[in-house]
This record gives C-alpha cells, structure tokens and sequence, in this order.
C-alpha cells in the first residue's frame, strides 16, 4: 500500500513541476538568468501575462489557441508590439521545453509574428532599447540643439508635434511645473494640462535661453516672430543614421501609451495625458485633473 501511495505522491510532484509556472522559472533560473539579456523584462512578461493565462496548466497541454488568446488580451490593451514580445518569450520557453524533452510542438512557434503586430507605421510603438538607440542618436547628431530637445520633450509630454511646436512661453508655468495648452490649438478644441518632470522643465529652462526672446518656444531660423515649419522635426529625423524600424514622430504617442499600460497605469489617466476623449459613461466620470508627473529622468 505505501509503494502505492509513494508512486502516486511521486507522479503527482513530477506533474506539478511540469506545469508552466513552475517549468517557466526552473527555464528562467537555469536559461534567462545565467544569459547576458534583460531578464526583468522577460520576468515581467511571465509574470503579468503568461503565468496568469496558463501557469496553472501542463507545458504538454498549452494549445496554438492559448498563445493566441494571451497575445489577443494584450492587443486589446492597445500594445501590440508587447503582444508580439510576449509571444517571443513563450516561443523560447517552449523551445526550452522541447529540448528537455517535456514537448514535441511549440505551440508559440506556430503564430507567425506577421498575424500580432505589424511594422507598418501606423502600428509602430518602440521598444525601450529602440526608444534608446533613437534619443542616443538624435544627441549625437548634428541637428539644432532646440531640434533635439524638441524631439526629446514629445517623448516625454506625449503632446502631438503641432501642440509642441506652435507653443508660446506664455503657456510654459515654471513655478508649477505646468504647461497649458490652449483648446484652439487641440485637436479637440479643449484645453489641455500638461504636468512636467523635473527633466521636461530643465529642457524648457534651455529652450527659453534658446529662443532669442521669442514668444515662441520654437522660433523660426529666419524669423523669431513665427515658429518653426510643421516639417522642420520630419526632415531632422529622417537625416538620422539610427538602427530603428521605420516610425513616424507621431508614433512617440503610441509608443508612450503602450509602454505606460503596461507598467499598470490607470487607463483614463493615460488616455487623459494623451488629450483622447473617452465616450460614454467613462467620459461623464473622467473629470478629473490628471497629477501624475514621471519622475525625474523618466
């Protein structure tokens, strides 16, 4: 009886290494921690997105439909290029699982990447290391110092190009850190609250030195009595030598969106920062001041 029982209880240990959750960290300990990559960024995606999911299941049992279902959830949040990231990390995990001889299929393998995320512009949201290697190269390239603060600043204001570039300094508040845009220069004809970091307000602090007294944050070259061209910021970017897939200046919303859902901030206050207007009884209760400012070098 008790070879019986010690069998059981022996069958039931080997199941329970074998599902994802466990056999992801025992991969992740023995793989993504001894390797030279970024292993927060992929304990991260076990731990918000997979683990959740399918933690609970055998590594045998996990279907081409529970990729697909993972990778769906995170799309509706509107981060497809962390929807394909994710599907990248089960990938190799399940590769992982194949040659410890636990699996004969990789179910992440069998969705091409072309069925998550496109590269196509309009679907563009950069990674950190792309986010990186652009603000490196803008830095070290010849442009206008004011270009490369201006470039730098929609990253950080996630404010559209034509909020930034037709702003006056009668806008910019520095005692309280504010920068308020006024509704005829918004998409939506509202005003808008622009909260800035300790880094945003440094970059204006420059800028207002830049500006040869101005009213304009972005004057002209040849005229300080008009702003710079709506393509001014295109053909800086464009002239660019960078290791970055084709993106336009617009992307930098997309891009700031994204990565902010999934570092777990409130929708709305995301959505508010970006000036969209949310519909329906979302859009009654959303009337709140947004007070989250990124902290400094954010």
């Amino acid at each position: 009886m008790k070879t019986v029982e010690k069998a059981k209880a022996k069958a039931a240990q080997a199941k329970a290494a074998d599902t994802v959750e466990a056999f992801a960290w025992r991969w992740f300990a023995e793989v993504i921690e001894k390797s030279n990559e970024h292993p927060r960024n992929i304990k991260r995606v076990l731990e918000k997105d997979v683990i959740p999911a399918v933690g609970t299941r055998q590594v045998a049992d996990v279907t081409v439909t529970d990729v697909l279902a993972i990778t769906d959830r995170i799309k509706a949040r509107g981060a497809d290029q962390m929807a394909l990231q994710t599907r990248n990390v089960m990938k190799r995990l399940f590769a992982y699982a194949i040659a410890r001889e636990k699996i004969t299929f990789n179910p992440a393998a069998a969705v091409e990447a072309k069925f998550i995320a496109s590269a196509r512009s309009r679907d563009v949201a950069l990674t950190p290391d792309e986010i990186g290697r652009l603000l490196r190269a803008i830095y070290q390239s010849s442009m206008k110092r004011a270009h490369k603060l201006a470039l730098h600043l929609l990253i950080l204001c996630m404010v559209r190009k034509s909020e930034l570039i037709e702003a006056r300094w009668e806008e910019i508040d520095f005692d309280k850190a504010e920068w308020s845009i006024p509704g005829e220069r918004m998409k939506k004809d509202k005003s808008h609250l622009v909260p800035l970091s300790r880094q945003a307000v440094a970059m204006f602090e420059e800028l207002k030195e830049l500006a040869s007294h101005s009213e304009w944050v972005f004057p002209s070259r040849g005229s300080l009595t008009k702003p710079i061209s709506h393509s001014t910021l295109n053909v800086a970017v464009r002239a660019l030598e960078i290791d970055v897939r084709d993106f336009v200046i617009h992307d930098f919303r997309r891009t700031a969106s994204t990565h902010l859902h999934e570092a777990g901030f409130n929708s709305d206050w995301i959505e508010k920062a970006l000036a969209h207007e949310t519909k329906g009884i979302r859009g009654v209760y959303n009337r709140v001041r947004v007070h989250y400012r990124p902290k400094h070098g954010s």
